[in-house]
């Protein structure tokens, strides 16, 4: 390796000893691209459907490293966790067989659906301290809370992993958080990440790794900083991590992996280096750390909870509480069903219930049968709840939600990790709060936001006044955790004889074919499909919910192509100007439209485009409706991996003002594409329609093989070339 000469972080460490050819690799943080060999690939189930159709194209027999897909997301949350279970399984059988078959064949190990979510089904099993773990959703890095380094990817970097092939990314920058102090009462993990979203924003992270240090790290549970790294994708970071400490080696023990002494004999290892430099440094002192909620529409618009209530009412953000929504991916340990559970007895003690719907996600199959048998499940049902399937459900939009109609204003609480507008519900005007689970169960116990549970008093049926103690509850089960039911599918030895069913006439599973590849020359006269104005998530892209069911098929989920997009020109969503007939029309239908005719097009957008989710749909779609560059003021990490992989180009504005200059009926060029070269901008000249034209420059992030995968028309096709 080349000596840097200096402590390294913990980050750099895990990621260092990661890289392909370690002596010829120059390293340096927030410019060069690394070239990795992680450990280990994790897919979950509607973003595996479109990895493993990449992976059966490259023609390769099995993956080169260990691999597994969780079956978490197709589950919808109807009526309760068992009847939930056996309605997504008859709906969704085509999708699981097809998964199953895939895996069976090509060697991955596949958890069935209500095995649990992906990030608590990584943590209970694969992740350690120092491993590198790749997977496909953006909440990956939920593994740092065992000091391991797992990084949220689309499909197509999945496809590379598996085939073996070195995997690219920019080297990250480094951001220290220093914690001092330490949690107690009411402030939980989840502040800690609230309140570091609400200082850094949902770009702050962007290009850089979060690494927690300093003396307040003992104060936190393995699974609280797991939550804080899961929730770190909120604020655009590569990943986040903790340094390996005694909370770890109890969960490892607890969870029955024998790597524990492993780690306690290399600890120095698995820590920062004395004197290490991070490129910013954010303290929080645990000992001052209030409760937070954040919200709505956006997970960095941070509130201390006991402010909330007035900014909601000058706002005329609703103050009932619908419904309170505690579990998912981000909040759904054993302590913290716990410290919940401790809330909800107390209320019953006094009899009372929820006032607000109220709904429990357990993260596990282990988890759900644990507090099943530990009668924390009973005590929610007592107060009112429902405890759902172990699966995404409402964090994802898996939510069949009847209790208020489309377009009515309405408050939740959740102790997810994401609130973007009809995230959850497909409601627009759902102000959606995201905070700890045991501030979801107070509110959802008080049915108001303007409660603030360290001060406010609850009225008993008796009328008693009474205040809620702070919530408590064990760090892990005193009786081990019970395993529940085995849901997990190890790939034979051999699948090479196994046949892997796609039906031609399959409305969700689709065999991909070969994108085109680059012409040769500059793209000339593109159509402008859409200018986006403010907030374009890849929700916004390719929306999730009732969407998910043609994660498989490519040509139908390209139907909700930028669907959720606020067209700069007449404000409106889904409804833009066909310049080739006149009328105004859906985007993908737009889209389909001029390429039946022979027209590319572009589309244009504003910062942090493609924020959220690590679904590489927002990629695919464009290609495969004709799109040949998204030209915005800035991106987010995933998203322009993404588009670069499927043969797009991702470029930005050299002057961000340049956005303003391009109408909605323009025609762009894209020149330079012939010495397309690493830090060279492209230059693109915009004809309006009066006659007028612009040039405007445009920069790239595309390295040597990124051009490759342009000119090939695809990462994927580039593959195969290589094989032959």
């Amino acid at each position: 390796m080349p000596k840097l000469n200096r402590p390294l972080t913990l980050s750099e460490k895990i990621v260092y000893g990661h890289l392909d050819d370690p002596h010829n690799q120059e390293i340096d943080r927030g410019r060069t691209y690394l070239r990795l060999r992680p450990d280990r690939v994790a897919m979950q189930d509607a973003t595996a459907q479109m990895a493993m159709l990449q992976f059966i194209s490259s023609g390769l027999p099995k993956v080169a490293v260990p691999s597994t897909i969780h079956c978490d997301h197709l589950i919808e949350a109807q009526i309760g966790g068992a009847q939930d279970l056996a309605r997504a399984k008859d709906v969704n059988q085509e999708v699981y067989n097809f998964l199953s078959s895939a895996g069976a064949k090509y060697g991955v190990g596949f958890w069935k659906p209500g095995s649990g979510i992906i990030h608590q089904i990584i943590l209970e099993n694969y992740a350690y301290p120092g491993v590198m773990l790749i997977g496909t959703d953006s909440h990956t890095p939920n593994g740092g809370g065992l000091g391991a380094i797992c990084i949220g990817v689309g499909g197509a970097d999945a496809v590379d992993v598996m085939a073996g092939i070195p995997w690219e990314l920019k080297c990250p920058k480094v951001i220290g958080v220093k914690l001092t102090g330490s949690l107690s009462g009411w402030t939980s993990p989840k502040d800690v990440i609230l309140k570091v979203a609400g200082i850094l924003t949902v770009k702050g992270g962007t290009g850089a790794i979060v690494e927690y240090h300093g003396p307040g790290v003992d104060s936190i549970s393995c699974t609280g900083m797991a939550t804080i790294c899961n929730m770190g994708a909120e604020i655009g970071a590569t990943t986040s991590v903790f340094p390996y400490n005694h909370r770890m080696r109890t969960y490892l023990e607890k969870t029955g992996r024998e790597i524990a002494a492993l780690a306690d004999e290399y600890s120095d290892l698995l820590v920062p280096d004395e004197g290490c430099e991070y490129d910013q440094i954010i303290e929080l002192n645990l000992d001052e750390l209030k409760p937070h909620i954040n919200g709505p529409f956006t997970p960095d618009l941070a509130h201390p909870v006991s402010k909330v209530g007035a900014v909601a009412e000058k706002n005329g953000w609703p103050l009932d509480v619908k419904v309170g929504l505690i579990g998912s991916c981000t909040n759904s340990s054993y302590e913290d069903m716990g410290r919940a559970a401790s809330l909800a007895k107390q209320a019953l003690d006094k009899g009372l219930k929820c006032k607000a719907q109220f709904t429990v996600t357990p993260g596990s199959e282990q988890i759900r049968a644990t507090i099943e048998r530990d009668g924390y499940a009973k005590t929610f049902r007592d107060v009112g709840g429902v405890v759902l399937a172990n699966a995404c459900g409402p964090c994802i939009g898996q939510w069949d939600r009847r209790d208020v109609k489309k377009g009515e204003k309405n408050t939740i609480v959740t102790s997810f990790n994401r609130n973007f507008t009809a995230r959850n519900d497909a409601n627009p005007a759902t102000h959606a709060f995201v905070t700890s689970p045991e501030i979801v169960t107070a509110l959802a116990i008080a049915g108001t936001l303007n409660f603030n549970p360290e001060t406010d008093y609850l009225t008993a049926p008796n009328g008693e006044k009474f205040k809620l103690e702070p919530p408590t509850g064990d760090e892990l089960p005193s009786k081990d955790f019970d395993p529940g039911q085995d849901t997990y599918q190890h790939p034979p030895a051999d699948g090479t004889s196994l046949k892997v069913d796609v039906n031609p006439q399959s409305n969700r599973l689709q065999l991909l074919e070969p994108f085109d590849k680059w012409s040769g020359n500059d793209l000339e006269d593109m159509q402008v499909l859409i200018k986006v104005k403010g907030k374009c998530t890849t929700d916004h892209i390719s929306a999730a919910g009732p969407w998910l069911k043609f994660r498989g098929h490519l040509d139908n989920i390209s139907n909700n192509m930028l669907i959720g997009a606020v067209n700069s020109e007449n404000d409106a969503i889904n409804k833009i100007k066909n310049h080739l007939n006149g009328e105004y029309g859906g985007v993908p239908d737009v889209a389909r439209h001029y390429k039946a005719n022979g027209v590319s097009w572009v589309v244009v957008g504003d910062d942090n485009y493609g924020e959220g989710s690590s679904r590489e749909h927002a990629a695919l779609e464009p290609r495969h409706l004709g799109g040949r560059a998204i030209i915005v003021k800035s991106f987010a990490r995933i998203h322009e991996t993404n588009l670069k992989k499927q043969g797009l180009l991702p470029l930005t504005f050299s002057n961000s003002s340049d956005y303003d200059k391009i109408r909605p009926d323009d025609k762009i060029s894209i020149r330079g594409l012939k010495t397309f070269t690493p830090g060279k901008p492209l230059t693109a000249v915009v004809k309006h329609s009066d006659g007028t034209e612009e040039t405007l420059e445009l920069n790239h992030s595309f390295n040597e093989t990124q051009i490759e995968w342009f000119r090939a028309g695809s990462a994927l096709n580039r593959m195969k070339s290589l094989q032959h």
